[in-house]
């Protein structure tokens, strides 16, 4: 199947060698990218604060050693279902790119979002895109630096409140919060919160469009994703050219009047005009800065377009492909394993450890007793009391704790013993049984009446 190649205008594109300022652009596709951003960004800030029976709806739990994910616990053991999440969450994105190309880094990626976020700071700071170019020609002092000095302490609190946000979903935000307040945090946790800061700071406010060009991989091999019937922001060469501004245009002319402002509204600065590039992220900036010029002049819009090779070549456009489907069918099955994987989840995890010391002891000619240690760990069972009792041998006896209370710390470990009389075998089977009123598990080990 013939790909479209990513094509790289160094020479041509602002972005690698020059700063450039972003202009803002109003329009259909920036709404549309601001009504799918703005609940993420909401999502993200309000989502760590929610609590339902005084537990974290969402949380990591490096501490308690689980996942709590949407009110539901998971244990480590359960890792493998977030990894399966990934990978569905990939199928999801590689059909997709086959399908609109690049839309979720323009969307809904979080480095776009919180680009657009320190851009409309910087705005709003120093003014439109074109004051911003005409200051940088001029000495760094007075209102201007004010300004400039307001801008990056309103950048460095919006990475303050990214940070703490982002690090709530692994300690409690209000711990952390409070651990703060009263000047009790942890030297480590400190030191985290200023290095990742720094680090969203310096992405979002002075990397920006370097990540999506150097260290994002998507850029790199979306030409082995994309075929001629993808949908990507397109240049109509065969409408646009050749360029010719108003004054200049003649019966001959394109419609591009050369405004330059497809590359004006563009976050990673390239001119798309030159074709598809790796830079490219399909935000939909550029058509509607150039649907805007097409308004004024009363032109068709559509110049600059969502639009696939094929449809740029007056040829028939597939939407059904081997490709789409399969990578359909691959993310329908992923989400439906990781579905299925969240009703066989661990609720109680036990561990039997035989003591340390001898192998068994003896307390009288008859009674041979062996020393155990359960791990008792419990995972979205809050308040419950589990039972512990031996299962189906009526010769051994069990002592040691009969109820566990779960409601303080999920995970114990306890001392236990059992011990049998007049055993003859050397070895024989011990089945732990631990019930709750939701969950019942039983684990195996080995009592020892006799060295070998």
């Amino acid at each position: 199947m013939e790909k479209i190649p990513v094509v790289q205008i160094h020479a041509l594109s602002t972005a690698s060698t020059e700063k450039f300022h972003v202009k803002i652009v109003e329009g259909k596709f920036q709404n549309l990218r601001r009504l799918i951003s703005w609940p993420l960004i909401a999502l993200f800030f309000l989502l760590v604060w929610v609590q339902i029976n005084d537990q974290p709806w969402l949380l990591f739990s490096f501490a308690q050693r689980q996942i709590i994910l949407f009110g539901h616990s998971l244990s480590w053991h359960d890792l493998p279902l977030l990894a399966g999440l990934m990978i569905a969450g990939a199928s999801l994105l590689f059909f997709l790119a086959v399908a609109w190309g690049r839309v979720w880094c323009g969307f809904a990626c979080p480095q776009s979002i919180w680009t657009w976020l320190f851009i409309r700071i910087e705005d709003w700071t120093e003014g439109r895109a074109s004051e911003r170019a005409r200051a940088d020609t001029q000495p760094l002092r007075g209102e201007r630096l004010l300004r400039r000095a307001l801008k990056h302490l309103l950048w460095i609190a919006l990475a303050l409140i990214t940070t703490l946000t982002f690090t709530g979903y692994f300690v409690p935000i209000r711990e952390i919060i409070d651990d703060l307040f009263h000047y009790q945090a942890s030297a480590t946790l400190v030191g985290w919160i200023i290095i990742m800061t720094g680090l969203t700071y310096a992405n979002a406010g002075l990397v920006r469009e370097k990540i999506c060009l150097h260290a994002c991989p998507y850029s790199r091999f979306q030409s082995v994703m994309f075929d001629q019937d993808t949908l990507t922001v397109s240049y109509d060469a065969k409408r646009g050219e050749p360029r010719a501004h108003k004054r200049q245009a003649d019966t001959n002319s394109g419609d591009c009047v050369d405004c330059h402002l497809c590359v004006q509204v563009c976050p990673t600065g390239i001119d798309i005009r030159n074709g598809l590039q790796a830079e490219c992220i399909d935000c939909g900036a550029c058509i509607d800065a150039c649907n805007t010029v097409m308004d004024k002049l009363s032109l068709p819009r559509g110049l600059i377009r969502f639009a696939s090779a094929s449809g740029l070549q007056d040829q028939p456009e597939r939407v059904l492909r081997p490709r789409l489907i399969s990578y359909a069918v691959a993310m329908v099955i992923a989400f439906g394993a990781v579905l299925y994987g969240f009703t066989e989840t661990t609720q109680l995890l036990v561990e039997i450890r035989r003591d340390r010391g001898a192998l068994f002891t003896q307390l009288d000619e008859n009674t041979i007793c062996n020393h155990y240690r359960l791990k008792i760990e419990g995972f979205g069972l809050a308040n419950q009391k589990i039972a512990v009792t031996l299962k189906e041998h009526p010769a051994f006896q069990l002592y040691g704790p009969p109820v566990i209370d779960l409601s303080e710390n999920n995970a114990v470990w306890l001392p236990y013993r059992v011990c049998a009389e007049n055993m003859t075998l050397p070895k024989s089977e011990v089945l732990f049984e631990l019930k709750g009123s939701a969950v019942a598990v039983t684990k195996k080990t080995t009592f020892i009446a006799m060295s070998i």
